[in-house]
């Protein structure tokens, strides 16, 4: 007998466009829950032609709208925004990344949710969240990759900041979503009423959180943080190295252990054993030498050379993976991070796996990216007990 997704029974209004809500929308619907994704009638979400199409459908759509159902529903008109009430009764979870104030412009804020399912969780993602003096600004995964102190850090020091190469922001956001809903149904489950509650993610604060120890370091010393490049600053050596053939390879030896493993086998035992560098803020304080010393060792040898030295010395090592790298990576294909999936055109492609694995209820692909409005009948009849006329006039109407 099969056991059941951890989310199966969990229904999901998914109102948001293009990153932020659908990346969470995603992985609740990896994990059994149902996600119902709303869309404009017109051309629904706008990642469907986003970067790279295969025909009419941006290929990315086939990872973020994977397992989902999509209906579409004009919510700026008083029929379509009734409609959002009615499913709203039966839902769990709605989950939305519009502008504050959005929502309640269409009659459909929290309160009146919550009159409409005191047990509904309404997630929503914003740049600069629901409260606070810059929540009316518009915002966006870059913009909050730079207040939220990302960017600041990224690049060299001596030239202008870089973004990192993918929407960051906007997906770490959208953990922190799935994670903050998911405490909020335990939550509800617990309590008596079953009440549920607001979620309020911000994409700067998502970004904010992954910053270490940057705010007391300098509370307590004044430090501010720069760009460093390939390193990370107070961690050493850990560092990108050129190798004999022109590629680079990252090796990680800042544990104290590694750092022994490493010098030694590299043909430096003095410093493997020196008191100057056998701690970590040791070998900070020396890490331009150390660093100098680690190049020297990989510049004599190729990439695959100092690879295999490394890895039977037991020390962090890796060639720089580009997604060619990934798509061949004999690790990736055994832990199912690559699959296969089937266009309806019977075209095959390969897609991403499913992060994280558990062990007897594990996430699964049951489908690709819906077309527009594909699941329109079968939720409207389900849910709603839309008869023939009722779509008729609704679709003649705009209103879906």
């Amino acid at each position: 007998m099969s056991k059941k997704k951890p989310l199966e029974g969990i229904k999901v209004l998914e109102l948001g466009n293009i990153v932020a809500a659908p990346f969470a929308g995603k992985l609740f619907s990896e994990f059994g829950a149902e996600v119902i994704k709303v869309e404009e009638p017109t051309n629904g979400d706008p990642l469907r032609n986003w970067r790279v199409m295969y025909k009419d459908t941006s290929v990315w759509w086939h990872v973020q709208a994977r397992n989902k159902k999509s209906i579409t529903v004009n919510l700026r008109e008083a029929e379509g925004q009734e409609i959002i009430k009615n499913l709203t009764k039966t839902a769990d979870v709605v989950l939305e990344n519009f502008k504050p104030g959005t929502l309640e412009r269409w009659g459909l804020g929290y309160d009146t949710l919550k009159k409409v399912n005191p047990s509904i969780v309404l997630t929503r993602i914003s740049g600069y969240g629901q409260t606070g003096p810059y929540r009316e600004k518009a915002g966006f995964g870059s913009v909050a990759e730079a207040v939220g102190g990302l960017r600041y850090l990224t690049g060299y020091p001596d030239l202008p900041p870089v973004r990192v190469g993918i929407a960051i922001g906007d997906m770490v956001a959208g953990l922190y979503a799935v994670i903050g809903t998911l405490m909020a149904l335990r939550v509800r489950d617990r309590d008596e009423e079953k009440r549920g509650q607001e979620v309020d993610v911000a994409l700067y604060e998502s970004v904010f959180s992954l910053l270490e120890g940057m705010l007391p370091e300098y509370d307590l010393t004044g430090e501010i943080r720069e760009r460093t490049g390939s390193t990370l600053p107070g961690v050493a050596p850990s560092n990108s190295y050129l190798c004999a053939d022109g590629s680079y390879v990252i090796i990680g030896g800042n544990g104290d252990r590694i750092f022994q493993r490493l010098m030694t086998t590299i043909g430096r035992e003095d410093m493997a054993t020196n008191p100057k560098y056998a701690t970590n803020q040791d070998r900070v304080n020396n890490v331009e030498y150390i660093d100098s010393v680690i190049e020297a060792w990989t510049k004599q040898h190729s990439l695959p050379e100092v690879q295999r030295i490394l890895d039977e010395a037991s020390v962090p090592v890796s060639a720089i993976y580009s997604i060619k790298d990934i798509f061949e990576d004999v690790h990736y294909q055994s832990r199912d991070m690559i699959q296969e999936v089937e266009l309806a055109d019977g075209k095959k492609i390969k897609t991403p796996g499913i992060v994280p694995k558990l062990s007897e209820t594990p996430g699964e692909i049951d489908a690709n990216g819906p077309t527009l409005g594909q699941h329109n009948e079968e939720i409207y009849k389900e849910y709603l007990n839309f008869s023939y006329e009722d779509f008729k006039r609704l679709k003649e109407g705009g209103i879906i």
